[in-house]
């Protein structure tokens, strides 16, 4: 398929390279592949791409056997870039880029496909560090929700937008109620795993776009853009009902909560302590009118 001249400028390539035939048969093997995939030309030239000497398989688990960028480019002739797996003559699985485009023979017609392919692990390696970096900085460790520091920076970021764009958002302060007793009659692992189920409960009923976090000891804030004073009384409802309605079971013994909620819209000339004292306030509201309370204004 490809010349003498055309070899040498392949195998001086930095990113792997080979061809199929039309029975996805490799004809072309350069020599960053090589270098990538730790397997030499003479293992896999004459060998089919999904036979076990590769086995490449896509980063959801779906085996390319079954669903081939290869095959759909040569059936449909357009080009295709994924991040697949592929099997390293050590046994590891690599994770590497690849970019698949058509053969065509002088008449147009396909008559195979070419796939480069980079070495995606740095990448991988450098997105899994910043995640547990994000982790260990802006997530609270005890419930998985954000912490005060990933709150104050989403309150500083929603208070520049409203200052600069009028762009609205609320602000809702929850507390646990009657925590206390919680560790005092079940010890304070129990009450860690009251504090997760709230955090979990709470987190999975927030919109994607909403800052869910841990405020301190248990109390729990949530930052929403774009809400008016309706939407947010909604939702501030829907919270306190799916908390209310969750429970533990502690030797036979189920352990439920309520949260006392207060919140609030940012108002022209608010600042980070004004938005939360004022959502704050609201909260001691409910907390006085019986508690398992939503307090709007």
């Amino acid at each position: 398929m490809l010349g003498v001249s055309s070899d040498k400028l392949l195998n001086s390539l930095f990113d792997g390279l080979y061809c199929v035939d039309l029975d996805r048969r490799i004809s072309f093997w350069n020599s960053a592949a090589q270098r990538i995939t730790g397997y030499s030309a003479e293992e896999v030239l004459g060998s089919k791409c999904h036979d076990s000497i590769l086995r490449h398989m896509e980063i959801d688990g779906y085996d390319c056997e079954v669903r081939s960028p290869l095959s759909a480019t040569m059936e449909d002739g357009k080009v295709r870039e994924a991040n697949v797996l592929v099997h390293h003559k050590h046994g590891y699985r690599l994770p590497v880029q690849v970019r698949t485009s058509p053969v065509r023979d002088e008449q147009g017609a396909i008559v195979g496909a070419v796939q480069i392919f980079t070495d995606n692990s740095n990448a991988v390696q450098i997105l899994a560090a910043l995640e547990k970096l994000k982790q260990d900085v802006l997530v609270d460790p005890l419930t998985g929700v954000g912490n005060r520091r990933l709150a104050d920076m989403s309150l500083d970021s929603r208070l520049h937008d409203w200052q600069t764009h009028y762009r609205s958002f609320g602000v809702l302060f929850m507390d646990v109620d009657h925590f206390k007793s919680i560790n005092d009659s079940y010890g304070h692992k129990t009450g860690d795993d009251v504090l997760r189920m709230v955090g979990k409960t709470v987190s999975s009923v927030f919109r994607k776009v909403d800052t869910v976090a841990r405020w301190g000891g248990e109390e729990f804030v949530a930052i929403l853009p774009s809400i008016r004073l309706p939407a947010l009384a909604t939702i501030a409802e829907r919270v306190r009902t799916a908390v209310a309605r969750s429970f533990l079971m502690e030797g036979g013994e189920r352990i439920g909560v309520t949260l006392s909620i207060g919140g609030t819209i940012a108002e022209s000339g608010d600042t980070a302590e004004s938005i939360i004292t004022r959502a704050d306030a609201q909260m001691y509201r409910s907390k006085a009118c019986g508690r398992n309370l939503v307090t709007l204004r």
